[in-house]
Parts: C-alpha cells; sequence; structure tokens
C-alpha cells in the first residue's frame, strides 16, 4: 500500500485520484491517518488536483489539534491504495548515497538526463491511462435547516428566496415545515451539492443575506454521496 513518492507530482496525483469519493485517509472524520499523510506532503497540492488539495487545506486547518486527532499513526506504507508501493523520501536517500559513491560528479549530468527521461515517460503514461478513466465527481447530500423570525414569516416567500440561490453543482430537492414551536416552523430543505463546487459556508451566507425573512441557518444532516 501507499501513494508512490508524495513529494514528487505522480505521487500527488495518486493521492487525488484516492480522494476523489473520500474525504479522508479513513474514515469519516480527521485521523492520524491524514496527518500522517499530510506530513509527508512537501506543500499544497497544485490547483488542479483539487481533491488532494481541498484535502490538504482541509487538514492543515487543524494543524493545532492534530496531536488530539484519534487513531494511531503507521507507517505512510499502510495508507493508500494497495497496488500502489509508498516511495516517499526514498529518493532523498538515494541522492545521498549517489553523493557519497560518484567523488568527482563525472556521471552527474548523465544520469540527471536518464532519471528526468524515464520520470518524463511515467508521467506521460499515467496521463494516457488517466485520461482514459471517466473523473469520479465527489458529492453530497445536505439537510438544511432554514429558521424564520418569527410566526409572521412568509414561509412559502422564504422558500421561494432560497431556490432562487442558484450555482454550479447545486441542486434543490424536496422540502417541508417542521414547528419548532410558539407557532413557529423551519423550512427543512434537502440539495445535493458538489462538493468541489459548493460548500457550506458558501449556502449558509447565501441564505442569511435574505434578512427579512431568514434569522438563521443549520446543518441537520451531511452526507457524502
Amino acid at each position: 500500500m501507499g501513494f508512490g513518492d508524495l513529494k514528487s507530482l505522480p505521487g500527488l496525483q495518486v493521492l487525488n485520484d484516492y480522494l476523489a469519493d473520500k474525504s479522508y485517509i479513513e474514515g469519516y472524520v480527521p485521523s492520524q491517518a491524514d496527518v500522517a499523510v499530510f506530513e509527508a506532503v512537501s506543500g499544497p497540492p497544485p490547483a488542479d488536483l483539487c481533491h488532494a488539495l481541498r484535502w490538504y487545506n482541509h487538514i492543515k486547518s487543524y494543524e493545532k489539534e492534530k496531536a488530539s486527532l484519534p487513531g494511531v499513526k503507521k507507517a505512510l506504507g499502510k495508507y493508500g491504495p494497495a497496488n500502489v508501493e509508498d516511495t516517499t523520501g526514498s529518493g532523498v536517500a538515494d541522492s545521498k548515497d549517489d553523493d557519497d559513491i560518484d567523488l568527482f560528479g563525472s556521471d552527474d549530468e548523465e544520469e540527471s538526463e536518464e532519471a528526468k527521461r524515464l520520470r518524463e515517460e511515467r508521467l506521460a503514461q499515467y496521463e494516457s491511462k488517466k485520461a482514459k478513466k471517466p473523473a469520479l465527481v465527489a458529492k453530497s447530500s445536505i439537510l438544511l435547516d432554514v429558521k424564520p423570525w418569527d410566526d409572521e414569516t412568509d414561509m412559502a416567500k422564504l422558500e421561494e428566496c432560497v431556490r432562487s440561490i442558484q450555482a454550479d453543482g447545486l441542486v434543490w430537492g424536496s422540502s417541508k415545515l417542521v414547528p419548532v414551536g410558539y407557532g413557529i416552523k423551519k423550512l427543512q430543505i434537502q440539495c445535493v451539492v458538489e462538493d468541489d463546487k459548493v460548500g457550506t459556508d458558501m449556502l449558509e451566507e447565501q441564505i442569511t443575506a435574505f434578512e427579512d425573512y431568514v434569522q438563521s441557518m443549520d446543518v441537520a444532516a451531511f452526507n457524502k454521496i
């Protein structure tokens, strides 16, 4: 198991593909598995590796709490796709060994060019295989509770305002009014979002912008599809 070399583009590509339908390295909450892989990555993945970048930024937000995350940190080779071997850090060791042996550096240029050629060939092969695979789109089903100011709020108008929010990767579903007490009802509405395009923060910002009708918005349920 592993991701290849997480300090290289091919390794990050494997990580990106692995996270295409997952929020975390293991399970459904941040854990020491995420910490182990995060620490092996040298920096933020490129913007085109959207799944890896989303995961990286999310785990980075737990930097102060990472020691308290659940689980036991294992070797990198214990995580990732079963058919990929972890080689993170091996390049550094190999380079050091070469420096020790080749005192005069007579073959450095040839070895560098050969390594570059092999890397480019492997990357081209990987990109070719990737291009033949259909892209997986990570989606989530979200149930929102939208609360009005009082029992005199026009709930039909409130729902109309909510459904007027349109965005690429956002589809509104069924809804119902749920009593909360004192004659007040909240709007409970379902939506499906593409994770890389629409987030709960964006939904909350746009829904609560209808301040004449909406007092607050809460996420009642969040499930990966």
